[in-house]
């Protein structure tokens, strides 16, 4: 199976077990493309949220970071030169280490964030990482149930201006993140909780697509 089939094979995987969904198909595959032109230039995803959505980003993290369903052998160049940098701890490091897609979540970094909100505007604390992270061939994922959190507006308004694409999740009313974001997920849902649960499906589905494209055979 090629890739390009293989990517709608997840899609329609997604929507058979969640059918309300075929509403965000377009989305979510410009989302795919988006984020795999993202890798393919170098670039890195940044992610933030509130609340459960700040554990939706960790979680997004885990999925990218490390192998989510199938194995993601290192390169043959890079095991040679950890093996060559020590041959006992390299070899080691050569057969356990893992391909990654580079992902930060904004929420986990403590310290800046709690001298950033004592020190400076406590709503920009997403929006001064984005600041000092962001590249222009990054993307921002910004996950937002309503669409009008104000820290997530901030940061997606920065990362705009840094050149980034900015890609929204949020529910399905219209909001200043849907007008905002390069691309909008908009799950058809307004109730917090019922938001957060398709959120999940959705966000599986591209890192499932994401991982095929860089890691399958």
């Amino acid at each position: 199976m090629d890739k390009k089939k293989c990517s709608s094979k997840y899609i329609d995987e997604l929507i058979e077990r969640y059918p309300s969904l075929l509403i965000c198909k377009q989305d979510i595959q410009n989302a795919f493309l988006t984020l795999k032109k993202c890798y393919e230039n170098g670039g890195k995803l940044l992610i933030a949220g509130n609340g459960g959505s700040a554990a939706d980003s960790e979680h997004i993290v885990g999925e990218l970071m490390k192998s989510f369903k199938i194995p993601r052998k290192l390169d043959e160049a890079f095991k040679n030169n950890l093996i060559k940098e020590d041959d006992e701890l390299g070899k080691v490091l050569s057969e356990n280490l893992q391909g990654t897609l580079p992902a930060i979540a904004l929420d986990g970094h403590f310290a800046l964030s709690t001298a950033y909100m004592n020190d400076c505007e406590p709503l920009l604390c997403f929006a001064q990482q984005v600041n000092g992270f962001g590249n222009k061939n990054d993307v921002f994922l910004a996950i937002s149930t309503s669409g009008n959190s104000k820290n997530i507006i901030y940061a997606s308004v920065t990362a705009k201006a840094k050149g980034m694409k900015v890609i929204g999740l949020t529910g399905e009313k219209n909001s200043k993140l849907s007008m905002i974001s390069d691309i909008c997920i908009k799950v058809p849902e307004t109730e917090t909780f019922k938001v957060q649960e398709l959120h999940l499906p959705v966000y599986h589905c591209i890192c499932l697509m994401l991982e095929e494209y860089f890691f399958g055979n």
